[in-house]
């Protein structure tokens, strides 16, 4: 089965995201594996979210990242700690229907600006 093996990001203030991403991903499972400066992996076993700082003059456009959860609670959890961070809320945790009849996620906006979500597709 083909799946994306990593995601690295660009990060206007690197620390700033790190302490973001540690603290919302630690809701699904995910934490902090590397601290190989100037770039941080997040994973379960390995990582395969990458951050790292601006390197290209160009002006970054809006990125979109879902990352699964293994239950609704874990998508409430991850909300809840988007929105102790400062997070903008894009979407509450609730089911989106026109994705699937199970599809249950929250959006919320990173310290970049990035469009980030946790779902999960199974029932309650």
């Amino acid at each position: 089965m083909a799946h994306i093996d990593h995601l690295g990001i660009q990060c206007a203030d690197l620390e700033r995201s790190r302490e973001f991403y540690a603290g919302v991903l630690g809701a699904l499972g995910i934490r902090q594996l590397t601290c190989d400066l100037p770039v941080y992996g997040f994973g379960e076993d390995h990582p395969f979210f990458w951050l790292g700082p601006v390197t290209s003059p160009a002006e970054t456009r809006e990125l979109h990242v879902a990352f699964a959860a293994d239950d609704r609670a874990q998508v409430r959890e991850f909300h809840r700690l988007a929105v102790d961070a400062g997070a903008e809320v894009l979407h509450e945790p609730r089911v989106f229907p026109e994705y699937h009849p199970t599809y249950y996620g929250a959006f919320i906006r990173d310290p970049d600006g990035h469009n980030v979500e946790a779902v999960c597709h199974r029932p309650e």
